[in-house]
């Protein structure tokens, strides 16, 4: 009985901390990575939700923000960025193109995100604003703390 109980405090604290201490790297491809940039600037500053500092290495992140339109050469790039993140990791698709293809309905572009890899948060939009990407956040940081202590299941994407 008291292992579950410290197990539970612990897993909340572990939570906690993760949440307030997400680190992104940026998968920018297209117009929607100047919306994300704009979120951390001094205006909507992201800093205030723990996700000031933009990582340019994936094994230093634990958020993936694919902004934009993935091509189904750009997919396997993707996915290798993706296995290096170490666990937990977090995907979230940002704005139309990455979520579904958006207007791209063809041959070259990936139709939506998740279909590469599994992805937690979608923010609608055309580009999404900053004020968007931070209810995304925020929508996220929610997630991590109702899943802080359960292992986490990730479904296997192709």
């Amino acid at each position: 009985m008291y292992d579950s109980i410290l197990t539970t405090k612990l897993g909340k604290v572990i939570g906690w901390a993760q949440k307030n201490a997400l680190w992104p790297a940026t998968f920018g491809l297209a117009c929607c990575a100047i919306e994300m940039m704009a979120m951390a600037n001094s205006r909507w500053d992201a800093a205030r939700f723990g996700a000031e500092v933009f990582r340019a290495s994936p094994r230093q992140a634990d958020l993936m923000i694919v902004s934009g339109r993935v091509s189904q050469k750009m997919a396997p790039v993707l996915k290798l960025i993706y296995d290096q993140m170490p666990e937990p990791k977090w995907v979230m698709a940002m704005g139309a193109c990455s979520s579904c293809g958006g207007i791209f309905n063809n041959y070259a572009i990936v139709q939506g995100v998740d279909r590469v890899v599994p992805v937690d948060v979608y923010v609608p939009g055309c580009p999404p604003g900053p004020e968007a990407l931070i209810y995304g956040i925020i929508k996220l940081q929610e997630k991590i703390m109702n899943e802080a202590g359960t292992p986490r299941s990730r479904k296997k994407v192709a």
